[in-house]
């Protein structure tokens, strides 16, 4: 995949992620603020937790940093894989945000 393909992709799951935090906060009442900065999309929780995932077209990485620490996912197979073997991207960024909002929440790339 070409950079600018990479910064495609990544913005097009940035983009992704921030609707379903706008959706979170319009329909089931969770408060969340998404704000994207160039190419970094940061969620802030109303208990304080705050959820940063930012494209790294050099490696052609996501990396999201969360309370419960760093983490950097490869496309593999059509999949957002986390590079030390936990959870794929979207299911790691679901129990995230389930943690920071205080309830279940799926989060769908």
């Amino acid at each position: 995949m070409t950079e600018s393909e990479f910064l495609a992709v990544a913005d097009g799951i940035m983009k992704q992620v921030e609707l379903q935090a706008d959706s979170w906060f319009d329909d089931l009442d969770i408060d969340v603020e998404a704000t994207r900065n160039g190419g970094v999309l940061t969620l802030v929780f109303d208990a304080g937790a705050q959820i940063v995932i930012n494209g790294q077209p050099p490696l052609q990485e996501m990396w999201v940093a969360a309370p419960r620490g760093g983490f950097h996912y490869r496309l593999e197979d059509g999949t957002w894989r986390d590079t030390r073997g936990g959870p794929d991207l979207a299911q790691a960024l679901s129990e995230i945000c389930s943690e920071a909002a205080g309830r279940p929440l799926r989060v769908t790339i």
